[in-house]
């Protein structure tokens, strides 16, 4: 079980890391778990969090995640759903990390708030940026499949950080490496994409 101890741990931070990546991922699935592992007694929310573990929380959370499971494997209107996901992924990730170092000072707060929302936009531009490439293609396993191991990953993840925070933390640090540089790729090739089809309607 996690004790939340002053001044904050480096598991602690770890685990909020983890947590944030895995809402930049699927907020649903995110706040769900993490509220059901509360109430398991896996982990030790902060008072101010204590909300996550309501039922009527976990239960909408679950409703929303149920929807989501089903819209984002839809080829195109899975592009429509994660971008107007980018106002609901990164804000709560942002808002969970400032609820969590409450008992920070107002400027470590505010940088912890500031890296968990970084953190989760990290992730969710990964995700999109891996969404817009795979949508190209013209069957819908590809979609199902991604759609599925961001589901399973954001899951794993915030369990996983409750057992093995500095893992989980390592985990993340590795994973936004490498979004950082699939995202560069992938929009490079995205962009000669519709390049080369706006230059063959011309021709």
């Amino acid at each position: 079980m996690l004790v939340v101890v002053q001044p904050i741990s480096g598991q602690y931070l770890a685990i909020i890391a983890a947590i944030c990546f895995a809402a930049g991922l699927n907020v649903y699935a995110t706040v769900a778990t993490t509220g059901l592992l509360a109430r398991a007694g896996a982990v030790m929310l902060p008072v101010a969090l204590r909300p996550l573990e309501s039922w009527w929380v976990i239960g909408a959370c679950v409703v929303l995640f149920a929807i989501e499971f089903f819209g984002d494997k839809i080829p195109a209107f899975d592009l429509i759903w994660n971008a107007l996901h980018t106002f609901v992924r990164v804000p709560v990730a942002a808002w969970l990390a400032y609820e969590a170092t409450s008992q920070l000072s107002p400027a470590q707060q505010l940088l912890c708030t500031l890296a968990g929302g970084a953190i989760a936009l990290a992730a969710h531009s990964g995700k999109t940026a891996a969404r817009v490439a795979v949508t190209a293609s013209p069957e819908p396993l590809s979609n199902i499949a991604l759609s599925t191991a961001e589901d399973v990953i954001a899951v794993f993840l915030v369990w996983f950080a409750t057992k093995h925070p500095f893992a989980a933390g390592t985990i993340v640090a590795i994973a936004l490496i490498v979004v950082i540089v699939t995202i560069r790729y992938v929009w490079k090739a995205v962009r000669a994409l519709f390049v080369g089809a706006e230059r063959e309607i011309r021709a």
